[in-house]
């Protein structure tokens, strides 16, 4: 069955009839997870199989959010706490071997959360190099400043992802760092030279640009295209992202509903598919906006369609993992990082 080029969020821990209506109709190609979606294991699996079940896809990808540290939608009394990606830059500086397996380690126990309620898509990892006086939306969700290191470690927890069947999404393609603002709210532009930007920011993505999916920046980068950002500059995607950078999986936006997008949402999500994204992303689950997101939205075709098929084609049957081993280690490399930065 064809599938329209969106991925949707919804309201609640259950579908309502009118949303249940709508996926049915519009047929989104996935599905995207926030805090307000979660109450308890098997509430979620539920969720998650509803989802798929009123797509009439049982394949259907459903995301989350699940980094660690204070991007984590699954969070106690029922999933453990992860470290946020700073602790492994921490330990790569003391022990690049141990910044390693730290963050596979931490993924893989993430991907084995996720797996136990049939999410199939993390939006990790983070590319994303900060810079000073940047804002603090990245802050240590980053993996370090240095870009050889950052992608370094990203590769380390795509591994941990994969091995534990799960898919992983690049973000925030071209690069966050340097945004003086959070997106969310408002849109951001870095006036850095582009020459700079090569070897900084895009340098860390560089690495990665094998990976199935990722997802864009809401950044405007003026060296490059000073009127449009990233996830609706058609400039920025075919000479940056797919160009400088070579990533050529499947692209799709960040979410359609933040501030730092310009014009209504149907503008936008135009303006997303005119710049050369692959799939739109809508995530606050308000209905209006849904269907004004898929009004606008053409069905996954062409190499858009390749591309996903290519993205959900690479993911790994999950390898076996001593859980309560897994955690120990990670919680004395945890340990080492504390005591590193004390």
């Amino acid at each position: 069955m064809s599938t329209r080029a969106f991925i949707t969020g919804v309201t609640g821990t259950e579908l309502t009839a009118a949303e249940r209506e709508f996926i049915r109709e519009q047929r989104p190609w996935g599905f995207i997870l926030f805090k307000r979606n979660v109450a308890t294991p098997a509430q979620v699996a539920a969720l998650v199989a509803e989802l798929r079940n009123a797509a009439g896809a049982p394949d259907a990808p459903v995301l989350i959010d699940q980094e660690g540290g204070r991007v984590q939608r699954l969070g106690p009394p029922h999933w453990p706490v992860y470290p946020p990606g700073a602790v492994f830059s921490t330990l790569y500086d003391t022990d690049s071997a141990l910044g390693i397996t730290a963050a596979r380690l931490s993924a893989r126990l993430i991907a084995a959360d996720l797996a136990d309620l049939g999410i199939t898509v993390d939006c990790l990892p983070l590319a994303d190099v900060p810079v000073p006086g940047a804002d603090a939306v990245i802050g240590n969700r980053a993996y370090g400043t240095e870009p050889a290191k950052v992608a370094a470690i990203a590769r380390a927890v795509t591994e941990g992802l994969e091995q534990g069947g799960v898919l992983p999404i690049l973000k925030h393609i071209p690069g966050h760092g340097r945004a003086t603002a959070d997106t969310h709210f408002k849109l951001p532009t870095v006036d850095t030279p582009r020459d700079e930007l090569e070897r900084t920011d895009f340098a860390a993505f560089k690495p990665l640009s094998d990976l199935p999916m990722a997802m864009t920046a809401h950044v405007v980068f003026s060296a490059v295209d000073p009127a449009h950002p990233a996830t609706t500059s058609a400039t920025m995607i075919a000479d940056v992202i797919r160009g400088a950078i070579g990533f050529q999986g499947l692209l799709m936006s960040d979410d359609v509903s933040m501030n730092a997008l310009s014009g209504n949402i149907a503008e936008r999500t135009r303006a997303i598919f005119a710049a050369g994204c692959d799939v739109a992303l809508h995530c606050n689950g308000n209905i209006e906006e849904m269907r004004a997101v898929a009004g606008e939205t053409p069905e996954l075709s062409g190499r858009g369609l390749e591309r996903a098929k290519a993205a959900l084609a690479a993911r790994q049957a999950p390898q076996p993992l001593d859980r309560v081993a897994a955690r120990t280690e990670l919680d004395a490399l945890i340990a080492r990082a504390n005591t590193a930065s004390a």
